[in-house]
């Protein structure tokens, strides 16, 4: 890993950063919420509206990249979350909601081009048989955002005498990014691939009706759909249903979130000996047996193991789907494949996040699981239809 080029640890370093907003959004944006919020049941709509904001984003971040170049590019994304801490501050100090649901939509904005670094990395390399190792290395560093992002949050809160609670925060928001744009500055655009100047870009719907596209996206757009569809509703589930305490349900989210980032140590070199299709098959069995123990009882070990095991299954699914993805497209489709992607990727996560409260209140803890269970065998059908393929097409990418 320490071989890697520097574009890739410029880009590692630079997500440890910006994906701070995130975690920092997911612990403050209710509390902000239910305090300016007209009614309570409008307190998490700060939240939801990050996860529509990146969706919604995906398309215009991936042709804004192309258009202008993914370092040029990049600075639209810290821009919106600028503006988006902006807004935070505006909103918790005017005692405005609705600004505070336009900073999770910006910071959904944000992270739409925060997304693309994993595809900057993987054309950064000389050696496309590092794929695995670059992907690691960036998933891992989220771990370091997924850890300051809180610590803004209680640390800001009454930073500042005089203005409201968590002005703060959010101008320690404004630091970190000022300070990811500096560290981004070093990052290079990757050299363009050689093409084959007598063929040309196929049409969109020529890509995305490749088997491989499709197991890509079933690897990518599943893994991320029911990672989030029961990891949103665990808290509501312990907490609301069977009395767990806040700790408890704290407890086993942050359990959850080391399991999706931490696995990286190891997770790309298992890509790169082993393949994308059995990393992907390996996902699919660990949602198996998450879905085993969710039905096992809902003691609390039970959520815990079913957490973290949904985390590393994610780890793997996300990993195998991303790498298997460039070699899909070639270079000059790169941009209009990674969009549809992203836009079907997210949605889907999206739709997940905003649908889970509503399943589990009206059909409860064990109906919300069984969902899982035809998205997971198709996780495996897919997973063994790419180890089936010749070896020579599973890491070729299309003339």
């Amino acid at each position: 890993m320490l071989s890697l080029p520097r574009n890739v640890w410029v880009l590692a370093c630079t997500i440890s950063l910006t994906m701070a907003g995130i975690s920092l959004l997911m612990l403050v944006g209710g509390l902000i919420g239910a305090e300016l919020a007209p009614s309570p049941s409008l307190a998490t709509l700060p939240i939801a509206a990050f996860v529509v904001g990146m969706a919604a984003s995906t398309i215009p971040a991936t042709m804004i990249l192309k258009r202008f170049g993914r370092k040029a590019g990049t600075y639209f994304g810290f821009s919106a979350t600028l503006l988006a801490a902006l807004c935070a501050i505006t909103a918790v100090n005017s005692h405005n909601f609705w600004l505070m649901v336009c900073c999770g939509l910006l910071i959904g904005t944000g992270t739409a081009f925060y997304q693309q670094f994993r595809f900057a990395a993987i054309e950064s390399l000389s050696d496309p048989s590092n794929t695995g190792p670059a992907l690691s290395a960036l998933m891992l560093f989220n771990i370091v955002g997924a850890l300051i992002g809180p610590e803004l949050g209680t640390l800001g809160r009454h930073m500042l005498s005089g203005y409201a609670d968590y002005t703060g925060t959010f101008l320690l928001l404004i630091g970190l990014i000022l300070l990811a744009m500096l560290i981004f500055s070093l990052f290079k655009n990757p050299i363009a691939a050689a093409t084959n100047t007598t063929s040309s870009a196929r049409p969109l719907k020529d890509i995305v009706r490749q088997p491989l596209f499709i197991i890509a996206l079933i690897s990518a757009g599943f893994g991320y759909g029911l990672m989030s569809f029961l990891m949103t509703s665990t808290p509501l589930s312990m907490h609301t249903h069977h009395g767990y305490s806040l700790a408890d349900a704290k407890w086993v989210i942050q359990s959850h979130l080391v399991a999706m980032f931490l696995p990286s140590l190891f997770s790309g070199f298992l890509l790169k000996k082993l393949g994308e299709g059995k990393v992907m098959l390996l996902g699919g069995i660990l949602y198996g047996v998450v879905i085993l123990v969710a039905f096992a009882g809902q003691a609390l070990m039970h959520y815990w193991w079913a957490l973290v095991l949904l985390g590393v299954g994610w780890n793997f699914l996300f990993l195998s789907g991303t790498s298997l993805l460039p070699k899909t497209y070639k270079h000059e489709e790169r941009f209009k494949a990674q969009a549809v992607n992203d836009f079907i990727v997210f949605t889907v996560q999206a739709t997940a996040a905003l649908s889970a409260a509503w399943v589990l209140f009206e059909f409860g803890w064990h109906t919300q699981v069984a969902i899982g269970i035809p998205l997971t065998v198709i996780i495996i059908i897919g997973a063994t239809v790419l180890i089936k393929q010749p070896k020579n097409t599973e890491h070729k990418q299309p003339n």
